[in-house]
């Protein structure tokens, strides 16, 4: 992406030139250009063809600074790509003089050229339909090069406002009935369900079946401003509470019921090992152990499909949760970047509204130039993002910033509680299936030894 700015130059076009040759800022002036002059006689050149203009307009030059995103684009290719520029912009009429600066952490481009042609001595004419033109020809530029562009009016991807229609609008509304038909498959409770959306990332509110709970559910998913209710109106009939908490407990299938005891998560005991085979009273008491082991794990279970759904259950919200923290880490990230170039657009205001009333706005800018590159640069990366400039508010910005982290904080602490849960369910599990069904037949033969052969 390259920013561009242009003023005329009323005075001093040597000063002018003689700052934008500067050897500190050029590399020893490796990076100087001309054409139709000489950089060291450019001032000169001017004033002869200035001299045979009729036009009396005060401009003897004009000033074009080309500035690139940081990072993107090595000296030499920015040389090349300012003097493509200022040839297509000029078309080989007006004298030019060429440099670019690598001083500062952004690079730039600088060209200065002669206000009247070569060829019939006419003022170059500046008004916002040949600014507009330059930065079309820097866009296409940048396209050209593979840099970053902003593509304008019509071309533009989406405008803020056709984008902020989009987020309200039925796009995002599909994928919420999908997140909701997901949950809802995968809970066996309508707490599952809550948890499990609220692990993709949803803000619930009014989920209560209270008399003083709201009469609509409503979800607000991590990128957007507004809830959405689970109404009617808004997503369909079978997406009310109501709807959802009937639609799990019609899908609930029945299950073979095990006896329920307290939950456990010790081990069982290893039987096959040679001290309890050489002794039919520790093998005894090792099988009674294991018993109340699996007994233990059978509580609130229900059945082994019951128990290997909750781990699915467990297992899916905190995957959900997981890549909730990862999209909340990409947004912090942008937001962080729209916060800084925020400031930077405040701290540098005042120098471009300085620019605009200065006299002498060629002096003004070689006294202030990186602010006002920085304020330039920051101004359409904002626009970029869709930020209104008029009501741009860094304050609200940055309780937006704290507000994802508390949603991170919240979703971290989700899925790592819900680690520790399918841990504990694993073990249950992992009890049960070897009781079941390695003991089991032990334990039959031992019941019918037992009354056949009772223990006194």
């Amino acid at each position: 992406m390259a920013y561009t700015k242009i003023h005329a130059i009323k005075a001093t076009v040597d000063k002018a030139i003689d700052y934008i040759c500067n050897p500190d800022k050029t590399d020893e002036q490796i990076y100087v250009s001309s054409y139709a002059c000489a950089p060291e006689t450019a001032a000169i050149d001017f004033k002869y063809t200035l001299d045979h203009c009729r036009e009396n307009s005060p401009n003897k030059a004009y000033h074009l600074i080309q500035a690139f995103a940081p990072g993107e684009v090595s000296y030499e290719e920015a040389h090349r790509i300012g003097k493509e520029l200022a040839d297509k912009v000029l078309e080989g009429k007006y004298s030019y003089v060429l440099t670019t600066h690598i001083d500062k952490g952004h690079i730039h481009n600088h060209i200065i050229f002669c206000a009247a042609d070569n060829i019939e001595h006419s003022k170059y004419h500046d008004c916002k339909q040949s600014y507009y033109h330059i930065r079309k020809l820097s866009d296409e530029l940048c396209k050209e090069h593979n840099l970053s562009i902003i593509i304008p009016g019509g071309e533009r991807g989406k405008k803020y406002k056709e984008w902020q229609s989009e987020q309200n609008g039925s796009t995002w509304k599909t994928q919420l009935r999908r997140d909701i038909n997901f949950c809802i498959k995968s809970a066996s409770t309508y707490e599952d369900f809550l948890l499990l959306m609220r692990a993709k990332g949803y803000e619930i509110k009014g989920e209560s079946f209270e008399e003083s709970a709201a009469k609509y559910i409503s979800f607000r998913p991590l990128d957007k401003e507004r809830f959405v209710r689970g109404s009617m109106k808004s997503l369909g009939k079978e997406y009310t509470k109501e709807r959802i908490r009937e639609r799990i407990e019609m899908k609930r299938e029945r299950k073979s019921v095990i006896p329920k005891k307290d939950y456990s998560v010790r081990r069982l005991i290893d039987t096959s090992d040679e001290k309890f085979q050489s002794s039919p009273g520790l093998q005894q008491w090792a099988t009674i152990e294991n018993l109340k082991i699996a007994a233990q794990s059978y509580n609130e279970v229900g059945s082994l499909s019951d128990l290997k759904h909750q781990i699915t259950v467990k297992t899916e919200a905190g995957k959900s949760a997981k890549q909730s923290v990862v999209k909340l880490e990409h947004r912090m990230k942008d937001l962080a970047e729209i916060i800084k170039y925020a400031e930077q657009y405040k701290t540098n205001r005042s120098y471009h509204i300085a620019y605009k009333k200065s006299k002498n706005p060629d002096a003004y800018f070689r006294r202030y130039e990186s602010q006002l590159i920085l304020y330039g640069g920051a101004r359409r990366v904002l626009e970029q993002t869709g930020i209104n400039l008029k009501g741009l508010n860094v304050d609200k910005l940055k309780a937006e910033y704290q507000e994802l982290m508390k949603q991170k904080n919240e979703l971290t602490s989700t899925y790592k509680d819900c680690e520790k849960e399918v841990q504990s369910l694993n073990r249950k599990l992992e009890n049960l299936s070897q009781y079941l069904g390695q003991t089991q037949p032990d334990f039959t033969s031992e019941q019918s030894r037992k009354k056949n052969n009772p223990i006194l």
